[in-house]
C-alpha cells in the first residue's frame, strides 16, 4: 500500500510542504508516478520505528549517571 504525501503529511502531522521538502532531500523515500509522490506505508513504517527505537536507545544512554572520578594509575 503507498501513501499520497497528503496522507503521510496527516500521518506525521507535518505540512505536505515539509513532507516534499524530506522527499527532495531523500530523507523520505518515495516514487514518483508522473503526478505525485506515493511512499512505501510499511517501509516508512518500519523505518519510523527503528528511528524511535534508536531515539530510546540513545536516550537512556544519555541518562545514564556519568561515573565518579575513576582513579587510572600507570601500572608499568
Amino acid at each position: 500500500m503507498y501513501l499520497t504525501v497528503k496522507e503521510t503529511a496527516d500521518y506525521l502531522q507535518l505540512s505536505e510542504s515539509k513532507i516534499e521538502a524530506l522527499i527532495h532531500h531523500n530523507k523520505i523515500r518515495a516514487i514518483h508516478d508522473g503526478q505525485e509522490f506515493l511512499i512505501n506505508k510499511e517501509q516508512f513504517e518500519s523505518h519510523l520505528e527503528q528511528v524511535e527505537k534508536l531515539h530510546k536507545m540513545m536516550q537512556e544512554y544519555l541518562q545514564e549517571p556519568i561515573p565518579e572520578s575513576i582513579d587510572v594509575k600507570d601500572e608499568d
